[in-house]
């Protein structure tokens, strides 16, 4: 069976491009801690938990502008030294926890330097602002109908 020759069109391969992941692997420092929870007789002597150190103000891969708006993002994540601090445990491995932690860094990092799309302010149609009196009539009128009659109303 042949495979049928596809072409992609530019604007669908920008959108992917922009969809990219920064690789912040070889400005993270590792420190590796023991891991707390289950783990029996091991749980003491292995160091499995990861402690991933992102120095932002050293960063030779970001501009200025990026290290501020990544340092107001992530302000509650920063340490006073000024490094972004992630701790992974969740995995039975060394290995695997410091996979882990440096793509929360990389991820992090990256959402961070992502813009959010500015919301535009919009008003509600007239047909809206219509419904909405009518309901409001509505309600006005059943609540009227509750009142108790005085003397002095007829």
């Amino acid at each position: 069976m042949q495979q049928p020759n596809l072409k992609i069109p530019s604007n669908f391969v920008l959108r992917i491009s922009n969809l990219f992941m920064l690789d912040f692997s070889s400005e993270i420092k590792l420190q590796t801690t023991r891991s707390g929870g289950k783990g029996g007789q091991n749980v003491n002597k292995v160091e499995t938990a990861v402690i991933a150190y992102f120095n932002i103000p050293a960063s030779q891969i970001l501009t200025e502008e990026q290290k501020t708006l990544v340092q107001q993002k992530l302000a509650n994540r920063i340490n006073a030294e000024g490094e972004l601090v992630i701790r992974s445990q969740t995995h039975r491995t060394q290995l695997a926890n410091k996979k882990e932690a440096i793509e929360k860094v990389n991820e992090l990092v990256t959402q961070s330097l992502h813009k959010k799309k500015a919301r535009i302010a919009t008003k509600p149609s007239k047909k809206a602002k219509e419904k909405r009196l009518e309901g409001k009539k509505i309600s006005s009128e059943r609540k009227e109908g509750r009142r108790k009659f005085k003397p002095g109303d007829f």
